[in-house]
C-alpha cells in the first residue's frame, strides 16, 4: 500500500489534513471506504491514547485491496473557529456530515477508485450518523457501522454518566455525581417540545447547546435505515462498555427485524475500539485505552468480505 496526503475541504473555511491509502499493485479502480469519527475531537487515526483504530483499519483493508480516506475531524482542526462562527447553532452537520460528503466526493472523482463501490465506515457516533450521511449527499454503496447505537445521543450521555458513578465514593470522582444531578433530572426534559431558539439558549457543556442534541435526535440511525435499502453491516464488541451489546446491538436487531439488507456481527471479546478488551468498567476507560493493541484480521476480514459481497450488486 501507499499513503497519499490529501486535504478534505481544500479551499473551504475548514480544510482538513487527511490520508488516502491505496493498495499496492492495484490494477484498475478499487473499492474504498470513508472513515467517520466518533464523538469528541479526533485526529485522522481516531487516536485514543495508545489505540489508533482508523490507522489499523486503513492498513488492514489495503491488504485486502480496499482503499480508504481518513482525515482530521473538523472539531480537532478548527474547534475554536467553529464555535466562534456557529456558536449555539453548531450541529453534527457542520461538525461531521459536511466533511464526510466532501471526502466521498473526492473518492468519486479519483480514477483509481471505483466510484460505484464506495462505503461509509462509521465508528461510534460516526456509525450513528452513517445512514444520515448517505441520505444527505453521500449516496454510497453501503454502510459499515461499528459500535453504533439506535438510541438518541442524549440517552447515551445519560446512561454513560450513570455508569460513571463511583460506588466507592472516591473523592476524585465526585464531580460525576454533581453532573448527574444537574443533567439527569432537568437538562433534557422537554427537549423536543422546545423551539430551536429555546434549545440554542440552553447550554450543555463547553460551547455546546441543547440544540446540538435536538437537531441530531429528530431521526435516529434506525429511522434512516428503515427508509433505505442500502446494505449495511452492524458490528459490536461484546465487552464494549460505552455502547452495549445487550442494549444497543440488541435494539438494532429488534428495530430492524426482517430487513434482509442488514448484517450483524458480534465480537464477544472486543471493546469499543474493536481490540481485545482488558477491563469491563467505564471507570477504567483510561487504563483500557492506554495499552497498545491493534484491530485484528477477524474484524478487518469481515469488513473486506462485506465489501466484496456487495461489489457489483445493484
Amino acid at each position: 500500500m501507499y499513503r497519499e496526503k490529501v486535504t478534505v475541504g481544500a479551499g473551504t473555511e475548514y480544510p482538513l489534513k487527511g490520508l488516502l491509502t491505496i493498495p499496492d499493485g492495484a490494477t484498475g479502480p478499487v473499492p474504498a471506504v470513508v472513515m467517520v469519527h466518533g464523538s469528541g475531537s479526533s485526529n485522522m487515526d481516531e487516536k485514543v491514547m495508545k489505540l489508533t483504530p482508523f490507522r489499523d483499519l486503513a492498513d488492514g483493508l489495503a491488504a485486502h485491496g480496499i482503499a480508504s480516506i481518513r482525515y482530521d475531524k473538523r472539531s480537532f482542526a478548527h474547534g475554536r473557529k467553529m464555535l466562534k462562527n456557529l456558536g449555539a447553532g453548531l450541529t453534527v452537520r457542520e461538525e461531521t456530515i459536511e466533511d464526510a460528503v466532501l471526502a466521498i466526493d473526492m473518492l468519486k472523482s479519483d480514477r483509481r477508485i471505483d466510484s460505484d463501490n464506495i462505503f461509509i465506515l462509521g465508528h461510534s457516533m460516526g456509525a450513528m450518523l452513517a445512514p444520515r450521511i448517505d441520505a444527505e449527499g453521500g449516496n454510497v454503496k453501503g454502510l459499515i457501522m461499528m459500535a453504533g447505537t439506535p438510541h438518541r445521543l442524549e440517552d447515551i450521555v445519560i446512561r454513560q454518566l450513570k455508569q460513571s458513578q463511583d460506588p466507592s465514593g472516591n473523592p476524585a470522582l465526585r464531580w460525576v455525581t454533581g453532573l448527574e444531578d444537574k443533567i439527569f433530572s432537568k437538562k433534557f426534559d422537554g427537549l423536543y417540545e422546545m423551539s430551536d431558539e429555546e434549545a440554542k439558549k440552553k447550554k450543555f457543556a463547553g460551547g455546546m447547546t441543547l440544540y446540538y442534541f435536538k437537531e441530531m435526535g429528530q431521526k435516529t440511525a434506525s429511522d434512516y435505515l428503515l427508509e433505505s435499502s442500502k446494505p449495511a453491516i452492524i458490528m459490536q464488541g461484546g465487552r464494549d462498555f460505552q455502547v452495549l451489546a445487550d442494549d444497543d446491538f440488541k435494539a438494532f436487531k429488534e428495530q430492524l427485524a426482517g430487513r434482509d439488507n442488514i448484517t450483524y456481527k458480534l465480537y464477544p471479546d472486543l471493546n469499543h475500539c474493536f481490540v481485545t478488551a482488558i477491563y469491563d468498567d467505564i471507570l477504567k476507560a483510561s487504563k483500557e485505552y492506554s495499552v497498545e493493541r491493534h484491530i485484528g484480521e477477524e474484524v478487518i476480514g469481515d469488513i473486506a468480505k462485506f465489501i466484496a459481497e456487495k461489489e457489483g450488486t445493484k
